[in-house]
Protein backbone atom coordinates (compact mmCIF):
# COMPACT_ATOMS: atom_id res chain seq x y z
CA UNK A 1 0.00 0.00 0.00
CA UNK A 2 1.72 3.40 -1.14
CA UNK A 3 0.41 6.03 1.49
CA UNK A 4 1.34 9.60 0.23
CA UNK A 5 1.83 12.59 2.82
CA UNK A 6 -1.06 14.16 3.98
CA UNK A 7 -1.50 17.81 4.04
CA UNK A 8 -4.24 19.89 6.03
CA UNK A 9 -6.40 20.08 2.64
CA UNK A 10 -6.39 17.10 1.80
CA UNK A 11 -7.02 15.73 5.01
CA UNK A 12 -9.77 18.21 4.86
CA UNK A 13 -11.18 17.10 1.73
CA UNK A 14 -11.19 13.36 2.88
CA UNK A 15 -12.91 13.84 6.11
CA UNK A 16 -15.82 16.21 4.67
CA UNK A 17 -16.57 13.22 2.01
CA UNK A 18 -16.88 11.06 4.71
CA UNK A 19 -18.95 13.41 6.61
CA UNK A 20 -21.73 12.67 4.27
CA UNK A 21 -23.95 8.90 5.12
CA UNK A 22 -24.73 9.20 1.00
CA UNK A 23 -21.04 9.28 0.22
CA UNK A 24 -19.96 6.54 2.87
CA UNK A 25 -22.86 4.41 1.11
CA UNK A 26 -20.88 5.16 -2.46
CA UNK A 27 -17.76 4.17 -1.31
CA UNK A 28 -19.27 0.88 0.47
CA UNK A 29 -21.02 -0.03 -2.67
CA UNK A 30 -18.16 0.79 -4.86
CA UNK A 31 -15.39 -1.44 -3.02
CA UNK A 32 -17.81 -4.50 -3.93
CA UNK A 33 -16.84 -3.61 -7.66
CA UNK A 34 -16.89 -0.94 -9.84
CA UNK A 35 -20.53 0.54 -10.58
CA UNK A 36 -21.63 3.20 -12.90
CA UNK A 37 -22.68 6.49 -12.03
CA UNK A 38 -26.47 5.13 -13.48
CA UNK A 39 -26.33 2.49 -11.53
CA UNK A 40 -25.24 4.30 -8.18
CA UNK A 41 -28.03 6.73 -8.89
CA UNK A 42 -30.87 4.24 -8.86
CA UNK A 43 -30.03 3.42 -5.23
CA UNK A 44 -31.04 6.92 -4.11
CA UNK A 45 -33.76 8.90 -3.62
CA UNK A 46 -31.93 12.26 -5.46
CA UNK A 47 -31.56 12.92 -8.53
CA UNK A 48 -28.72 11.57 -11.00
CA UNK A 49 -27.11 15.24 -10.71
CA UNK A 50 -26.93 15.01 -7.18
CA UNK A 51 -25.83 11.66 -6.87
CA UNK A 52 -22.69 12.63 -9.81
CA UNK A 53 -22.11 15.70 -7.66
CA UNK A 54 -21.45 13.03 -4.45
CA UNK A 55 -19.21 11.03 -6.80
CA UNK A 56 -17.16 14.10 -7.76
CA UNK A 57 -16.51 15.08 -3.58
CA UNK A 58 -15.48 11.89 -3.39
CA UNK A 59 -13.35 11.55 -6.02
CA UNK A 60 -11.70 14.96 -5.23
CA UNK A 61 -11.11 13.73 -2.18
CA UNK A 62 -8.89 10.64 -3.71
CA UNK A 63 -11.24 8.04 -2.38
CA UNK A 64 -12.48 7.02 -5.88
CA UNK A 65 -12.49 7.19 -9.59
CA UNK A 66 -14.18 7.15 -12.45
CA UNK A 67 -13.05 5.63 -15.68
CA UNK A 68 -15.38 6.11 -18.96
CA UNK A 69 -16.42 2.74 -20.28
CA UNK A 70 -18.64 3.51 -23.72
CA UNK A 71 -21.57 5.55 -22.78
CA UNK A 72 -21.13 5.54 -18.69
CA UNK A 73 -18.72 6.17 -16.28
CA UNK A 74 -17.21 3.78 -13.92
CA UNK A 75 -16.41 4.70 -10.20
CA UNK A 76 -14.39 2.53 -8.27
CA UNK A 77 -12.61 3.04 -4.89
CA UNK A 78 -9.16 3.61 -4.63
CA UNK A 79 -7.30 0.81 -2.78
CA UNK A 80 -5.25 3.16 -0.90
CA UNK A 81 -8.08 5.22 0.37
CA UNK A 82 -9.20 3.57 3.48
CA UNK A 83 -5.23 3.86 4.00
CA UNK A 84 -4.93 7.49 3.76
CA UNK A 85 -7.90 8.28 6.02
CA UNK A 86 -6.09 5.29 8.79
CA UNK A 87 -3.32 7.19 8.30
CA UNK A 88 -4.66 11.04 9.19
CA UNK A 89 -6.02 9.03 12.28
CA UNK A 90 -3.37 7.61 13.52
CA UNK A 91 -1.12 10.80 13.13
CA UNK A 92 -4.04 12.30 15.69
CA UNK A 93 -4.07 9.48 17.60
CA UNK A 94 -0.67 9.71 18.43
CA UNK A 95 -0.74 13.73 19.08
CA UNK A 96 -3.21 13.20 21.35
CA UNK A 97 -1.19 9.96 23.04
CA UNK A 98 2.08 12.02 23.41
CA UNK A 99 -0.19 14.93 25.22
CA UNK A 100 -1.34 12.30 27.81
CA UNK A 101 1.79 11.02 28.57
CA UNK A 102 3.22 14.32 28.82
CA UNK A 103 0.30 15.54 31.43
CA UNK A 104 0.76 12.24 33.18
CA UNK A 105 4.06 12.42 33.85
CA UNK A 106 3.72 16.32 35.09
CA UNK A 107 1.01 14.96 37.48
CA UNK A 108 3.58 12.29 38.63
CA UNK A 109 6.05 14.47 39.17
CA UNK A 110 3.62 16.89 41.18
CA UNK A 111 3.56 16.23 44.70
CA UNK A 112 0.84 17.48 45.67
CA UNK A 113 -1.05 15.42 43.10
CA UNK A 114 -0.40 12.01 44.54
CA UNK A 115 -2.55 12.75 48.21
CA UNK A 116 -6.01 13.78 47.80
CA UNK A 117 -7.25 15.98 50.40
CA UNK A 118 -9.80 15.24 52.71
CA UNK A 119 -12.68 17.19 52.08
CA UNK A 120 -14.09 17.03 55.67
CA UNK A 121 -10.93 19.14 57.37
CA UNK A 122 -9.00 22.05 56.03
CA UNK A 123 -4.93 22.64 56.27
CA UNK A 124 -5.39 25.97 58.97
CA UNK A 125 -7.98 23.78 60.94
CA UNK A 126 -6.87 22.72 64.11
CA UNK A 127 -8.83 20.57 67.18
CA UNK A 128 -9.29 24.27 68.52
CA UNK A 129 -10.62 25.86 65.35
CA UNK A 130 -9.31 27.86 62.56
CA UNK A 131 -5.63 29.25 63.34
CA UNK A 132 -5.31 33.44 63.04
Amino acid sequence: MVVDELNDEKVDRLFHALADTTRRDILRRCVRGELSVSRLAEAYPMSFAAVQKHVAVLERAGLVAKQRSGREQLVRTDPDAVGRARQALDELESAWRGRVDRMARLLAEDPGAEEPEDPGTEENDTPEGPER
